[in-house]
């Protein structure tokens, strides 16, 4: 039978039996199986992922549950190192071609936490961030200086440097561990900057974007003008008094407000 044919046959049934069917006689084409759960999680963590990064699910205390897998295969794989490569790679072709005065007030901000350093080894041992942060066991931590430095953003600091900026470090940190945090910063690589901004007792209770944007108030009060602010938390870069450009560094391990 042509398919001409065939097509003649199906309309004359339509309407030969109409008033015996529910509806029009329609034919159903075959539909693909649905994925099963094993199949859409890997999709789904990556949906939240984005989201995350995006800062559209804020605030958020921890990873998924079912996710922990995923980031952890995100943390120790290529695409998190990639990821870093690309925000780095864009914010140096941005150093390179900003207009800096010769004045030396030109300025770049860098957190440090996931920014230059990484805790990963410590999120190992706490699910990837599935855990509740505990700053006593962090602050356990910090206080090894066992950090190392994230290579990207290494490379990147050093070509800030290179090109005259005032390098201002400004960090969640308490005061307390100023000196463990510089004695880890140069051990990795980071062997000079201008400024070192850490918690004093009277910040401790503010969120950290109120901290950051007051420290960066009190920055451009004595007249630097800050080009480039690099943080792995959006409260790195938002609230007020925010750098000419911007550069968010991926970390779905947990957020900071």
């Amino acid at each position: 039978m042509s398919f001409f044919t065939h097509s003649l046959l199906l309309c004359f049934l339509s309407v030969a039996f109409s008033h015996l069917l529910p509806r029009s006689f329609s034919i159903q084409l075959p539909q693909p199986p649905f994925h099963t759960l094993t199949q859409q999680l890997p999709l789904r963590c990556t949906d939240w992922r984005v989201a995350v990064e995006a800062n559209y699910l804020t605030p958020w205390n921890t990873i998924p549950q079912e996710c922990i897998e995923y980031v952890k295969e995100y943390m120790l794989g290529p695409s998190y190192q990639f990821d870093l490569q690309i925000v780095s790679k864009e914010a140096e072709t941005y150093a390179k071609t900003a207009d800096l005065k010769q004045d030396g007030m030109d300025a770049w901000i860098f957190d440090i936490d996931e920014t230059l350093l990484s805790n990963l080894p410590y999120y190992a041992h706490h699910g990837y961030g599935s855990e509740i942060f505990d700053n006593i066991q962090f602050d356990k931590w910090v206080i090894e200086g066992m950090a190392s430095a994230i290579e990207p953003s290494l490379k990147l600091y050093n070509e800030v440097s290179r090109l005259g900026f005032k390098i201002f470090l400004l960090t969640g940190r308490s005061e307390d561990k100023r000196d463990i945090t510089i004695n880890n910063l140069i051990h990795v690589g980071f062997q000079k900057w201008d400024r070192l901004i850490l918690r004093a007792s009277e910040d401790h209770g503010k969120t950290a974007q109120e901290f950051k944007s007051e420290k960066r108030k009190e920055i451009m009060e004595e007249g630097f003008r800050i080009l480039g602010n690099s943080g792995d938390q959006w409260s790195d870069l938002i609230g007020s008094y925010i750098s000419v450009k911007s550069f968010k560094l991926s970390n779905p391990m947990y957020y900071i407000s």
